[in-house]
């Protein structure tokens, strides 16, 4: 049943943080409880800040959440059957018009928990520039609007897309025309704020930040307190985060009045019956001929490759290619319209591998993958969570291995130590692995060739692939952050 608690937070979460947290059910409390007032008190460096909705498993319809019937049917139209529990504790108390922060993994349903009390707002009172959305990626911006659509196709809503490696004249006609919701990417947000005439939010009824912890790692921060700025104070606003963290705790402050948290528990990453994970403890040099015996393994299977730099993708995508597997690149500095025409294939299912970069790491909508392969070792173990999070989604099984070469000993026990669980090694025989050698070492050759051309061509152009930084020391514009990193 669900219980709601006051919950005091530290002003410096510890790393433990980063991993999902049970709290303690109280004896004394009662399952009918309604959420109490907030009271914002300081004692001996702790603040009780929010109060923390648990999770419900009592099964709900999304008429018994208090959604209107044509919303209802718009739910049931797009195969959304029941709430998911991120649904079923956020949306009540969004519709009693409380700001809220919602603590849950992608793929666990948040963007309708959302976009359903802010479509209901709107059919109640409509106005143009009604909502605004803010996501750290293109892609996830997409998604989101896409979803706004669908679920609010009922009363036609209109939605524009404002991101960055897109022409600002279509966006500036689009913004014109006035659409209820806008979802966008920070930086180009606040370029039109600044730069496109008649343009102004001084009306918005809702705000949500969505991937908060993803925003704030891509150091949007300061871009954030300008947009707040010119933002209206009477506003409701949900803040959407997969982890807690001191700069997500200092944009709750600024962002959000007397806020209820909504934490949903999840340990899907820690159950073997849901997610199975594994290592393998291979050379640096045989890197790639472990990769094609796993792939051979998983044959017929959809899988993401995660790498560390653009040009690892592009090089892997070219090998895999050269021995017939059906491979596509995603990474921030590929243009906006292959980055989704990548996506698109993969969903499609006309290629079965996708290899990307971290920008895929986080709120993109493939329903269902199957493997996850961390070919480079991910940085810490955020990192690693939202990456095993592409598979093993809604209950769903997947699998996870990732490669741990002599160089990722630490990084890895740095991983496992965090996530509080020792990995199985995946078992492989040396020898059939090695079979598959010479073939790979005539597609690495033919690999090399490919990209020595590719920097050929683009050299003259800013050589993309090479990651250039801006000459003379020049700080990267808004535009550029939104660019490389989504």
């Amino acid at each position: 049943m669900s219980s709601v608690k006051r919950r005091k937070t530290d002003k410096n979460p510890s790393l433990e943080g980063l991993k999902s947290k049970k709290t303690k059910e109280s004896k004394k409390d009662s399952p009918t409880r309604s959420p109490q007032p907030i009271e914002d008190t300081e004692d001996n460096g702790v603040i009780e800040e929010t109060e923390e909705v648990e999770e419900d498993d009592t099964p709900k319809s999304f008429k018994d959440l208090g959604i209107v019937d044509s919303l209802c049917e718009a739910c049931d139209t797009l195969g959304y059957k029941a709430p998911t529990p991120i649904q079923r504790e956020s949306i009540p108390l969004a519709l009693q018009g409380r700001d809220l922060i919602g603590l849950a993994e992608t793929g666990s349903g948040k963007t309708a928990a959302f976009a359903l009390p802010i479509l209901q707002a709107l059919l109640d009172k409509p106005q143009p520039l009604f909502g605004l959305v803010l996501a750290p990626t293109r892609e996830l911006a997409y998604q989101i609007s896409q979803q706004f659509e669908a679920l609010g196709s009922v009363i036609r809503v209109k939605c524009a897309v404002i991101v960055g490696g897109m022409d600002m004249v279509p966006q500036s006609i689009a913004l014109g025309k006035k659409p209820h919701i806008i979802v966008a990417t920070p930086g180009r947000l606040l370029d039109h704020l600044e730069n496109t005439k008649g343009f102004s939010l001084r009306s918005l009824k809702y705000l949500v930040m969505d991937e908060a912890d993803r925003l704030l790692d891509l150091d949007f921060g300061p871009i954030l307190d300008k947009i707040l700025k010119v933002l209206p104070r009477e506003r409701r606003t949900y803040l959407f985060s997969a982890t807690i963290s001191s700069k997500v705790e200092s944009l709750q402050r600024a962002s959000l009045k007397d806020p209820l948290r909504v934490s949903i528990s999840s340990n899907k990453y820690q159950t073997v019956s849901t997610l199975i994970q594994n290592y393998i403890f291979i050379p640096l040099v045989h890197k790639d001929t472990y990769l094609i015996y796993l792939l051979n393994e998983f044959a017929g299977q959809s899988a993401i490759i995660f790498t560390r730099t653009v040009n690892e993708t592009q090089r892997i995508a070219i090998l895999l290619r050269t021995l017939g597997f059906g491979a596509i690149p995603l990474h921030g500095q590929l243009s906006q319209s292959s980055r989704l025409g990548a996506l698109n294939k993969f969903r499609a299912g006309s290629r079965e591998i996708l290899v990307a970069t971290d920008v895929a790491a986080r709120g993109l909508d493939i329903p269902s993958v199957d493997v996850v392969l961390n070919y480079d070792m991910p940085q810490d173990s955020k990192t690693y969570i939202h990456r095993v999070g592409r598979t093993a989604r809604a209950g769903k099984s997947g699998h996870a291995i990732s490669f741990v070469t002599q160089y990722d000993v630490e990084i890895w026990m740095r991983i496992e130590a965090a996530l509080g669980k020792k990995q199985d090694e995946y078992p492989m025989v040396k020898d059939e692995v090695m079979v598959f050698k010479p073939r790979v070492e005539e597609a690495q050759r033919h690999a090399r060739n490919e990209m020595k051309n590719l920097h050929e061509d683009r050299g003259k152009k800013g050589a993309v692939l090479k990651g250039r930084r801006p000459a003379n020391g020049a700080k990267r514009g808004r535009d550029e952050m939104d660019r490389e990193e989504g």
